[in-house]
């Protein structure tokens, strides 16, 4: 069992940047893939980028792509999503997920465990 819990996000201007972080607790999360989903209002929860559970393999939507990055330390029981250039439809809640399976995954069926979320804002 994987509990995982966001922390980072706020309100931030257009152009600037926030880095997310996703602590894990229990003893399995170096064997997990992991990715972030985000939801804004009234839309249905969109997939943003995973990465396999040794932190490679990284692949990103293509609204963020260039713009967005996705780490791991396993050491630390830890993902990261650094976020840049953010634009005002970036604004969502961010949501870290987690998969018993060690691949990263772009599917949000595919994933086992979700943090509850942080919400990000993003001024114009």
């Amino acid at each position: 069992q994987v509990q995982l819990a966001e922390s980072g996000g706020g309100l931030v201007q257009a152009g600037g940047s926030l880095r997310l972080s996703c602590a894990a607790s229990g003893s399995t999360f170096y064997e997990n893939g992991m990715g972030w989903f985000r939801q804004a209002p009234g839309k249905d929860r969109e997939f943003v980028t995973t990465i396999n559970a040794g932190g490679g393999t990284p692949y990103y939507s293509d609204s963020v792509r260039g713009r967005f990055i996705i780490s791991r330390d396993n050491a630390k029981n830890t993902g990261y999503l650094e976020m840049n250039d953010l634009k005002p439809e970036d604004t969502a809640v961010y949501y870290c997920a987690a998969r018993r399976g060690g691949a990263s995954a772009i599917l949000s069926t595919f994933y086992d465990y979700w943090g509850t979320g942080t919400q990000v804002t993003v001024s114009s």
